[in-house]
């Protein structure tokens, strides 16, 4: 494991729409003191980098600036977004053998410098292609880490704090498995405003059953798509939640977040990687949490594990 440098320098491989977004929130917090934009297409890399610096004059310290794989020899975290995206009509899945392709390339170009650094792997299907680099590089665990169902849980959080017309702040969720249609929102430890979901809704007089649940955790799974079918892509929500895992690891500052990563027996599941409620630190997935979940909570959870090793024995 790579202790955490002063510079805080981060690498980020693919300077497309997520890894150039990634890269101006990383900015404007200034969790990051370097930053390398790497990309096949360098004048775009260098394009991006130009654009982003130009609007930080006097708001952060973050170098920014198109780089190679050789930076990566001396970085704090690695960033992979390379591959192709989904078009609308796609799912994640669809992306398996082109994305594998692409990633070989990378792991290809990134080993000879490889540092010791954490991994955070956004490319799609990122359960996949978390399982392909940590089983190519053999790291210690927990060093590969894919953003996972971070997204999917704040965009579960939304979604109900929408319905109940509350903040977000005062919303308690997550989704765990799959980052794509075998994810599974953890129902039984919903919390509105620190009660139980059921209990909020009895203590208010809102209508609570089993259609109004379908109707939200459908309308989570398919935000994706929707927001794709509007604007071509999602780069946004994803950048931002990338984020948020990057300041962990960069400061050491262990946060909690439903990241996947490679599963060695949790959850009697092996050959596989999911989303998890876990502790992201400088070492990557430090630990998972415990969840206790209902019996058809723990059968999607097996669902979502078979899925996954389904397209897995595509690596």
């Amino acid at each position: 494991m790579k202790t955490i440098g002063v510079k805080r320098k981060v690498v980020i491989i693919g300077a497309g729409f997520v890894g150039s977004s990634v890269a101006y929130a990383m900015t404007l917090r200034n969790i990051a003191h370097e930053i390398a934009l790497v990309d096949i297409d360098r004048e775009k890399a260098v394009g991006e980098a130009l654009d982003i610096r130009h609007g930080m004059t006097g708001i952060g310290e973050t170098f920014i600036y198109a780089g190679d794989y050789s930076d990566c020899k001396d970085c704090d975290l690695i960033v992979i977004t390379a591959g192709v995206g989904r078009k609308p009509g796609q799912s994640r899945r669809d992306l398996t053998a082109e994305n594998i392709a692409i990633m070989e390339n990378v792991l290809k170009s990134m080993q000879p410098y490889y540092c010791g650094s954490v991994i955070l792997v956004i490319s799609n299907p990122v359960d996949v292609l978390t399982y392909m680099v940590d089983k190519r590089l053999n790291l210690p665990r927990g060093m590969v880490v894919g953003t996972g169902c971070t997204l999917d849980t704040s965009r579960f959080t939304a979604c109900l704090a929408d319905h109940f017309n509350i903040s977000t702040r005062l919303v308690d969720a997550a989704v765990i498995g799959e980052h794509g249609d075998a994810q599974i929102p953890v129902w039984s430890g919903v919390k509105i405003d620190g009660l139980p979901v059921e209990h909020y809704c009895d203590r208010k007089c809102i209508d609570w059953n089993e259609q109004i649940k379908l109707d939200i955790a459908l309308k989570t799974k398919k935000m994706g798509a929707s927001i794709i079918k509007r604007k071509g892509k999602t780069n946004y929500g994803i950048a931002t939640c990338a984020c948020d895992i990057a300041a962990s690891v960069l400061n050491n500052k262990p946060s909690l977040f439903t990241v996947s990563k490679r599963l060695f027996g949790e959850y009697g599941q092996e050959n596989t990687a999911l989303s998890l409620l876990s502790i992201v630190d400088s070492s990557g997935v430090s630990s998972i949490l415990p969840v206790s979940l209902s019996e058809n909570e723990a059968a999607a959870f097996q669902d979502a594990a078979d899925a996954v090793r389904s397209l897995i024995s595509l690596v």
